[in-house]
């Protein structure tokens, strides 16, 4: 009887394709999702000035961004994600949110200097009744 070889077969090769894929996917989620990161701080408000305070340090921690325009319309005032959204879908995306009880959420509100308080108050309560105890405020420092 006769033994098989293996030598007339060649050499065995990794096949580096799917890990050349997730890379390129990697790569790709983080281009994407730094660039919304960084549309959420494009849009041009009239920040209100800041007389004292300091600036936050680099935390890892999840933040939502939320954006309120200086519209009439209550339907058209709250941005999110680059997303106009009402009050109750807001207080929906944070209850959400906020779920997760490994990490701590952090509510950062950029508003107009000419949106009242009353806009503003509904955010405020939402972010309390999801337990979210972190809400900032973006000001234009010095």
């Amino acid at each position: 009887m006769r033994v098989p070889t293996n030598l007339a077969r060649g050499n065995l090769g990794f096949n580096m394709t799917p890990m050349i894929d997730v890379v390129f996917l990697l790569i790709i989620f983080f281009l994407v999702s730094s660039h919304l990161a960084q549309q959420e701080v494009q849009l041009d408000l009239d920040l209100p000035d800041a007389g004292s305070g300091q600036r936050p340090d680099r935390e890892e921690i999840r933040r939502v961004v939320v954006n309120v325009l200086p519209q009439e319309e209550p339907a058209g005032r709250i941005m999110v994600g680059g997303r106009l959204m009402h009050e109750w879908q807001l207080a929906k995306l944070i209850d959400y949110e906020s779920r997760d009880a490994g990490r701590q959420l952090e509510v950062r509100i950029r508003t107009d200097r000419r949106v009242p308080y009353r806009m503003i108050e509904p955010l405020m309560v939402a972010c309390a009744r999801a337990g979210v105890w972190k809400v900032t405020f973006a000001v234009a420092g010095r």
